[in-house]
Protein backbone atom coordinates (compact mmCIF):
# COMPACT_ATOMS: atom_id res chain seq x y z
CA UNK A 1 0.00 0.00 0.00
CA UNK A 2 1.26 3.31 -0.80
CA UNK A 3 1.33 5.80 2.02
CA UNK A 4 -1.32 9.00 0.80
CA UNK A 5 -2.03 12.32 3.14
CA UNK A 6 -5.07 10.07 4.68
CA UNK A 7 -2.41 7.20 5.86
CA UNK A 8 0.38 9.89 7.18
CA UNK A 9 -2.74 11.26 9.50
CA UNK A 10 -2.93 7.52 10.81
CA UNK A 11 0.79 7.18 11.19
CA UNK A 12 0.74 10.19 13.34
CA UNK A 13 -1.36 8.45 15.62
CA UNK A 14 1.01 5.57 16.48
CA UNK A 15 4.21 6.27 18.95
CA UNK A 16 7.30 4.68 18.26
CA UNK A 17 8.54 3.18 21.63
CA UNK A 18 12.54 2.33 21.90
CA UNK A 19 13.46 -0.69 23.63
CA UNK A 20 9.71 -2.15 24.58
CA UNK A 21 9.02 -4.78 26.04
CA UNK A 22 13.06 -5.24 25.39
CA UNK A 23 16.15 -3.79 24.99
CA UNK A 24 16.57 -3.36 21.03
CA UNK A 25 12.59 -3.31 19.93
CA UNK A 26 10.82 -0.42 18.71
CA UNK A 27 7.57 -1.37 19.98
CA UNK A 28 4.34 0.46 17.72
CA UNK A 29 2.14 2.00 20.28
CA UNK A 30 -1.21 2.57 18.94
CA UNK A 31 -3.40 3.40 21.30
CA UNK A 32 -3.60 6.98 19.89
CA UNK A 33 -5.50 5.29 17.09
CA UNK A 34 -7.89 3.85 19.52
CA UNK A 35 -8.36 7.03 21.46
CA UNK A 36 -9.76 8.47 18.16
CA UNK A 37 -13.12 7.16 17.30
CA UNK A 38 -13.03 8.77 14.19
CA UNK A 39 -9.11 7.35 12.74
CA UNK A 40 -9.89 4.32 14.25
CA UNK A 41 -12.82 3.78 12.15
CA UNK A 42 -11.38 4.60 9.06
CA UNK A 43 -8.21 2.22 10.15
CA UNK A 44 -11.14 -0.68 9.99
CA UNK A 45 -12.84 0.62 7.30
CA UNK A 46 -9.27 0.66 5.52
CA UNK A 47 -8.70 -3.37 7.05
CA UNK A 48 -12.31 -4.05 6.03
CA UNK A 49 -12.04 -3.35 2.36
CA UNK A 50 -10.05 -6.16 0.30
CA UNK A 51 -12.25 -8.81 2.09
CA UNK A 52 -15.68 -7.05 1.69
CA UNK A 53 -16.19 -9.06 -1.78
CA UNK A 54 -14.36 -12.07 -0.44
CA UNK A 55 -17.07 -12.64 1.98
CA UNK A 56 -15.68 -14.25 5.39
CA UNK A 57 -17.58 -16.31 7.80
CA UNK A 58 -15.44 -15.20 10.68
CA UNK A 59 -12.24 -13.25 11.58
CA UNK A 60 -10.16 -14.67 13.50
CA UNK A 61 -8.39 -11.96 15.82
CA UNK A 62 -5.09 -12.55 17.55
CA UNK A 63 -4.75 -12.12 21.68
CA UNK A 64 -4.55 -9.13 22.53
CA UNK A 65 -4.27 -6.15 20.07
CA UNK A 66 -5.79 -8.05 17.55
CA UNK A 67 -9.06 -8.58 19.54
CA UNK A 68 -9.39 -4.82 19.31
CA UNK A 69 -9.21 -4.48 15.32
CA UNK A 70 -10.44 -8.42 14.91
CA UNK A 71 -13.84 -7.78 16.91
CA UNK A 72 -14.12 -4.29 15.05
CA UNK A 73 -13.66 -5.87 11.39
CA UNK A 74 -16.16 -9.05 12.18
CA UNK A 75 -18.61 -6.00 13.01
CA UNK A 76 -17.66 -4.08 9.81
CA UNK A 77 -18.44 -7.37 7.85
CA UNK A 78 -21.00 -8.30 9.86
CA UNK A 79 -19.46 -11.98 9.99
CA UNK A 80 -18.48 -14.13 13.60
CA UNK A 81 -15.58 -13.28 15.44
CA UNK A 82 -13.37 -16.15 16.62
CA UNK A 83 -10.73 -15.33 19.68
CA UNK A 84 -7.10 -17.05 19.11
CA UNK A 85 -6.03 -16.54 22.67
CA UNK A 86 -2.62 -17.39 25.03
CA UNK A 87 -2.59 -21.16 26.44
CA UNK A 88 -5.12 -21.97 29.16
CA UNK A 89 -7.78 -19.21 28.52
CA UNK A 90 -10.42 -21.14 26.78
CA UNK A 91 -12.55 -22.85 28.68
CA UNK A 92 -12.83 -25.81 26.11
CA UNK A 93 -11.23 -28.31 24.10
CA UNK A 94 -8.37 -26.78 22.33
CA UNK A 95 -5.97 -27.18 19.56
CA UNK A 96 -2.50 -25.14 20.24
CA UNK A 97 0.25 -24.15 17.87
CA UNK A 98 3.53 -22.72 18.97
CA UNK A 99 5.92 -19.60 17.06
CA UNK A 100 8.96 -17.51 17.45
CA UNK A 101 8.69 -13.44 17.17
CA UNK A 102 11.29 -11.08 17.40
CA UNK A 103 12.19 -11.06 21.33
CA UNK A 104 11.03 -14.72 22.43
CA UNK A 105 8.83 -18.07 22.02
CA UNK A 106 4.81 -18.40 22.58
CA UNK A 107 1.62 -20.69 21.91
CA UNK A 108 -1.86 -19.88 20.63
CA UNK A 109 -4.80 -21.77 20.58
CA UNK A 110 -8.45 -21.69 19.76
CA UNK A 111 -11.33 -23.78 20.20
CA UNK A 112 -11.32 -26.86 18.24
CA UNK A 113 -15.28 -25.82 17.16
CA UNK A 114 -14.32 -22.29 16.33
CA UNK A 115 -14.24 -23.00 13.05
CA UNK A 116 -16.01 -25.30 10.16
CA UNK A 117 -14.55 -27.26 7.67
CA UNK A 118 -14.03 -24.96 4.24
CA UNK A 119 -15.19 -22.01 6.12
CA UNK A 120 -13.81 -19.01 5.01
CA UNK A 121 -11.89 -16.88 7.24
CA UNK A 122 -9.51 -13.92 7.91
CA UNK A 123 -6.59 -13.64 10.36
CA UNK A 124 -6.81 -10.13 11.90
CA UNK A 125 -4.39 -8.41 14.13
CA UNK A 126 -2.53 -4.88 14.86
CA UNK A 127 0.68 -5.45 13.98
CA UNK A 128 2.52 -7.98 11.18
CA UNK A 129 6.34 -7.79 12.34
CA UNK A 130 7.85 -11.02 12.20
CA UNK A 131 5.32 -13.13 11.08
CA UNK A 132 5.86 -16.25 13.67
CA UNK A 133 2.45 -15.39 15.16
CA UNK A 134 0.48 -14.70 12.15
CA UNK A 135 1.72 -18.35 10.64
CA UNK A 136 0.73 -19.88 13.89
CA UNK A 137 -3.05 -18.27 14.04
CA UNK A 138 -2.72 -19.96 9.97
CA UNK A 139 -2.19 -23.17 10.91
CA UNK A 140 -4.64 -23.33 13.89
CA UNK A 141 -7.23 -22.30 11.49
CA UNK A 142 -6.01 -25.26 8.45
CA UNK A 143 -5.70 -27.14 11.41
CA UNK A 144 -9.48 -26.86 11.92
CA UNK A 145 -10.35 -27.38 7.64
CA UNK A 146 -11.22 -23.61 7.61
CA UNK A 147 -9.88 -21.62 4.17
CA UNK A 148 -7.67 -18.54 4.58
CA UNK A 149 -8.59 -15.91 2.96
CA UNK A 150 -5.66 -14.01 3.94
CA UNK A 151 -4.46 -11.71 6.97
CA UNK A 152 -5.54 -8.40 8.08
CA UNK A 153 -3.26 -5.58 10.18
CA UNK A 154 -3.32 -2.18 11.12
CA UNK A 155 0.47 -1.86 10.68
CA UNK A 156 2.76 -4.12 8.68
CA UNK A 157 6.82 -3.86 9.49
CA UNK A 158 8.07 -4.18 6.16
CA UNK A 159 11.70 -4.81 7.38
CA UNK A 160 10.86 -7.64 9.72
CA UNK A 161 10.12 -9.71 6.90
CA UNK A 162 7.00 -11.16 8.16
CA UNK A 163 4.58 -11.34 5.06
CA UNK A 164 7.18 -14.17 3.94
CA UNK A 165 5.96 -16.26 6.82
CA UNK A 166 2.64 -16.15 6.03
CA UNK A 167 2.93 -16.59 2.45
CA UNK A 168 1.43 -16.99 -0.21
CA UNK A 169 -1.43 -16.12 1.61
CA UNK A 170 -2.91 -12.71 0.48
CA UNK A 171 -2.02 -9.51 3.60
CA UNK A 172 -3.51 -6.40 3.78
CA UNK A 173 -1.59 -4.00 5.55
CA UNK A 174 -3.28 -0.61 6.23
CA UNK A 175 0.33 1.07 7.08
CA UNK A 176 3.79 0.05 6.03
CA UNK A 177 6.37 0.60 8.14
Amino acid sequence: MTESSGDADLRALVRDVPDFPSPGILFRDITPLLASPAAFARAIREMAEPWKARRPAKILGIEARGFMFGAALARELSVGFVPVRKPGKLPRETVRASYGLEYGTDTLEIHRDACAAGERVVIADDVLATGGTAEAACRLAEALGAEILGVAVFIELAALGGRARVDPRPVHSVLVL
